[in-house]
């Protein structure tokens, strides 16, 4: 069989379901996905069937795959123009890519498979050797977390959209600024829709994009907790930043976050979801949390802190200890900011960091987490501990690694440490 004609087994992205909740690329340890403005791909030549990005897809999009001649893989440019996955080649077209040969064709598709399987293993391997954040982040729950609903409304079917009534726009950071964010309450009526902390919804903006079709859902994070953004009530809230700037600086007007901040209340929304199932919060009472996130990564954070809150309120739970590393640029621009001022100190610590405050020395989250070393560690040490990590891409590394310099510093083992944090589902890293 000569190579240009032998078979690969090519990971591909339903880009009709995808979300671009970006937790494939995320999580990804060798680095083989990325995406535009339109769509998700995989890099033929980088994946190697490790699956650690499968199970946690919200919707099932990332399991997918074609068998291919390795010289007529999917290129990147070809799958970024993907309205939808193209057709699995027949028997005969694999065969005539093959010679002609049926039974070779067979066996080669099979070699391709367990060629996956292989190369998987030996990718897990390399990368342990080796410090990458992505490898120490949980695809699972922990084991107290309350069982999670998904996809009761799913993407690809208009009409399973469910239609929320908003309730509520309320502008979260300083009036004036062009960054402003906006927290954003949706009523559900009588029709059901279970969410929990950590998880996520689609909005659906109206209207078409550049090339005539429906916008693709755009995902927020839930900000209010499993009872509702007013207790006993079928509600959730969305903490959404106005995008009026690419990653790159060039002036753009974010199709979904400028839909949604425009919003006044009566307007209707179409959403999907909810999705998630594993960025969950545990519910054992001798559970701690440690919470790490900038901007509007705060949503899920509000949505643990808040359930939490209540459950304090109410008499019903002792729970452990509550951390929450925040980081912006400034204080006018972090969400909560007042709010969460009034939050009693024996109930949760706080940690700001600023990292644009005039007069001030750059402060991240990474290093508000080396300034508070010793509190960290004795949670790192605590089996009980879980923590979440949401915002910016940009933050992962540097916070896992600070978690493993905080265990290194402290005689502690790090590998271990990292490994049950990952095993037990105790480390959620979610970033975009």
């Amino acid at each position: 069989m000569t190579t240009e004609s032998t078979l690969i087994k090519q990971h591909v992205i339903d880009p009709e379901i995808c979300i671009r909740c970006n937790t494939c690329e995320a999580i990804c340890p060798v680095g083989a996905i990325t995406h535009d403005s339109l769509n998700y791909v995989v890099k033929a030549d980088i994946c190697n069937g490790c699956m650690d990005c499968i199970s946690p897809c919200p919707t099932g999009s990332i399991d997918n795959w074609r068998m291919m001649p390795k010289s007529k893989a999917y290129s990147i440019e070809e799958q970024l123009k993907w309205d939808e996955l193209p057709a699995e080649l027949s028997a005969e077209e694999l065969a005539a890519a093959c010679g002609g040969d049926a039974a070779a064709a067979q066996e080669e598709a099979q070699a391709a498979v367990q060629a996956a399987a292989s190369s998987s293993s030996a990718a897990s391997t390399a990368v342990a050797s080796g410090f990458n954040s992505a490898q120490y982040g949980a695809t699972i729950p922990p084991w107290s977390a309350a069982h999670a609903y998904t996809n009761v409304y799913g993407p690809k079917a208009a009409e399973k959209t469910i239609t929320a009534t908003v309730t509520g726009n309320l502008r979260v950071t300083e009036v004036g600024k062009d960054y402003d964010t906006h927290h954003i309450v949706l009523d559900f009526g009588n029709l059901p829709f279970p969410v929990l902390e950590g998880q996520s919804i689609g909005i659906l903006p109206p209207g078409e994009d550049a090339k005539g079709k429906p916008h693709h859902a755009r995902q927020y994070s839930i900000a209010s907790p499993r009872n509702g953004e007013r207790p006993g009530h079928n509600n959730l809230s969305l903490t959404i930043k106005r995008v009026l700037e690419d990653h790159d600086g060039q002036p753009v007007r974010g199709v979904g976050s400028n839909y949604m901040c425009d919003l006044n209340v009566g307007d209707k929304v179409q959403v999907i979801g909810p999705f998630g199932a594993s960025f969950l919060m545990p519910n054992h009472p001798k559970s701690n949390i440690v919470m790490i996130c900038t901007g509007t990564g705060s949503a899920p954070m509000r949505a643990m802190t808040e359930w939490r809150r209540r459950l304090r309120a109410s008499g019903k739970f002792e729970g452990g200890k509550l951390m929450l590393f925040f980081g912006a640029r400034t204080p006018a621009e972090l969400p909560y900011f007042g709010p969460l001022n009034n939050l009693p100190k024996d109930f949760i610590d706080i940690e700001f960091a600023f990292s644009r405050e005039a007069g001030k020395t750059k402060r991240y989250v990474q290093d508000a987490l080396r300034d508070r070393a010793a509190d960290v560690a004795a949670l790192l040490k605590d089996g009980n501990t879980c923590f979440y990590v949401c915002g910016l891409k940009s933050m992962e590394e540097g916070v896992v690694m600070a978690l493993r310099d905080i265990a290194q510093n402290a005689g502690l083992d790090w590998e271990a440490i990292g490994g049950a944090l990952k095993k037990e589902g105790r480390l959620h890293l979610e970033t975009y």
